[in-house]
């Protein structure tokens, strides 16, 4: 697979140290509208060919898929280029700023038969899939509960940079610079993280969101500090279970931690990914009665890297895919309505 890199940022990075690793994977060029930033990426990665628009690269074209790792609301414009010349596309989440453009997105996809594939990266944690199969295989019975959250805490702590001066963070702050908050960042992650660890989909949202504010007249710069900094959301899922999910960038204390509880009827599991690692917990069999967890061991899991460039060279598409993360964008687009008219709604 002849890989193009579009957008040279911090997520950019992060991937070139891993589909350079996989077996036919080469990466033959990179874009990126900054002339300084793409030198220094591609000269980092020994990228011969730099573009300073997608359109010089679809005109030169030697390249079979590519990374869409630009800021959210480029994706739906550039994957939708990407799509009409028969490239296939591997985009950050979330898909799009809202469901209708996502959904554009997907049924283009759809209709020219690219592989299409979204990186939910917390699909690469074992100890979910593992949970997965567990639910899936009947070991906790009739799932009632789900308890999810995604905690981070880059407004109180300088350990990702400082979010005051760094527009990489600023950004992710601001709706005007085509961010919708925590709820779009990382809202799409643990929605995720819940509904494929407890094998269901949401059926019904309730949310509420809340900005803080962070600076003298809420404004850096040119950044007007309005998209919400955490929010806190109650679900019901299509298998008839009852969810809670939260998340927030003021939890002191927690880097950049996953946590999901899943209740059934006869045991339940709980899985933790943090950066120091992830886990799997279980009270199941006997160990009900005296409420005792232990650690369940996993095995490795391929990649989203590995599998996007397994269903390239196949032609068989993964999971998951735009249809999926468009689906997703929904119950977050619907959690906004929620939140203004303080009313729960059907997905």
């Amino acid at each position: 697979m002849r890989l193009l890199v579009l957008g040279t940022g911090v997520m950019a990075k992060n991937q070139l140290a891993r589909f350079p690793l996989i077996d036919g994977v080469t990466v033959v060029g990179a874009v990126d509208t900054d002339p300084e930033r793409l030198s220094a990426f591609a000269d980092k990665f020994n990228i011969e060919k730099r573009f300073l628009s997608l359109e010089e690269a679809i005109a030169w074209g030697e390249f079979d898929a590519a990374t869409n790792v630009t800021p959210d609301r480029i994706h739906h414009p550039t994957t939708m280029a990407l799509i009409a010349a028969g490239k296939h596309v591997f985009c950050e989440k979330p898909l799009a700023e809202n469901y209708a453009k996502a959904l554009e997105m997907t049924e283009a996809a759809e209709k020219a038969g690219v592989i299409n594939m979204v990186n939910l990266t917390y699909r690469n944690v074992a100890p979910l899939q593992r949970a997965r199969e567990m639910v899936l295989a009947g070991e906790l019975g009739t799932i009632r509960h789900v308890e999810a959250s995604y905690l981070q805490s880059w407004l109180v702590s300088r350990a990702w940079g400082d979010w005051r001066t760094e527009s990489t963070w600023l950004w992710r702050l601001s709706t005007g610079h085509g961010s919708n908050g925590v709820l779009g960042d990382v809202g799409i992650h643990i929605l995720d993280f819940a509904a494929y660890g407890a094998a269901t989909d949401i059926d019904h949202v309730f949310a509420r969101l809340k900005t803080f504010n962070k600076a003298p007249g809420g404004q850096i710069g040119e950044y007007l500090l309005d998209a919400n900094d955490s929010f806190t959301m109650s679900v019901d899922f299509a298998n008839g279970a009852l969810g809670v999910i939260h998340a927030s960038r003021w939890a002191t204390g927690h880097l950049n931690e996953l946590k999901l509880r899943i209740y059934g009827e006869r045991g339940s599991l709980e899985v933790i990914h943090r950066p120091s690692g992830s886990e799997l917990h279980g009270c199941l069999g006997e160990d009900v009665e005296s409420a005792t967890w232990t650690k369940i061991e996993v095995e490795p899991v391929a990649t989203n890297y590995q599998r996007f460039a397994e269903a390239v060279a196949s032609g068989i598409q993964p999971d998951p895919n735009f249809r999926h993360a468009a689906n997703l964008q929904k119950v977050l687009d619907l959690a906004m309505v929620t939140e203004r008219e303080r009313r729960e709604l059907k997905v």
